[in-house]
């Protein structure tokens, strides 16, 4: 066996261990060869070196790395607890749909849940019915943050965190689709967040 370019192989490396990332499974020989630019029998003879030297695992057309390996064995439970308002307020009752594990290689430590995005007042921030929300409790809500919080009737919605406003002295949650609710906000006495924004997962 030809010498293998130690570069080429590293190359082979983070790319398995993006895509695995971006898509949670790993790329086939040919998409390999692709994205590195070689021939896709030469793409398996790398793997099969890479394996020899223990920078990968691969056998049967299967592929695992380290990191790969990290991220599975380091998880997060996490509970899916319904929907959130994305509109007008809505009283929402808490709901537990399933239990889930997110990976902190990617996510970070939590505590978190998920919430279902429902209604159209966030999709200048990219929120979307339907739309996965991952959202870290326990979060200091800064000025710019996506938080889900409590209006005064103690109806929840997710909205942008405005700071205080000067005039009234009030907590202001922003809406986020100019087209269809202008400048409109809500104004609270008390800031009551129940989580901060962390990630958005999107249903399609």
């Amino acid at each position: 066996m030809r010498k293998k370019d130690p570069e080429l192989m590293k190359r082979i490396l983070e790319y398995v261990t993006e895509y695995y990332l971006n898509y949670s499974s790993t790329p086939s020989t040919t998409q390999i060869a692709n994205e590195v630019g070689i021939a896709r029998g030469t793409a398996y003879k790398y793997l099969v070196a890479m394996d020899e030297r223990g920078m990968l695992k691969y056998q049967d057309g299967d592929i695992v790395t380290a990191s790969m390996e990290k991220i599975e064995n380091d998880r997060e439970e996490v509970s899916a607890l319904g929907k959130i308002a994305c509109g007008e307020p809505a009283l929402e009752e808490e709901n537990l749909l399933f239990k889930t594990s997110l990976p902190t290689a990617v996510f970070g430590k939590g505590p978190f849940y998920i919430l279902y995005a429902k209604g159209d007042s966030m999709v200048d921030a990219g929120i979307e019915e339907g739309d996965i929300l991952v959202i870290r409790k326990n979060a200091e809500p800064h000025i710019g943050d996506i938080i889900v919080a409590l209006d005064e009737n103690n109806e929840n919605t997710l909205k942008c965190y405005g700071g205080i406003d000067g005039d009234t002295g009030k907590a202001v949650l922003e809406y986020q689709n100019k087209a269809v609710y202008g400048d409109k906000v809500i104004l609270v006495n008390e800031l009551i967040c129940q989580g901060v924004l962390s990630h958005i997962i999107k249903e399609r």
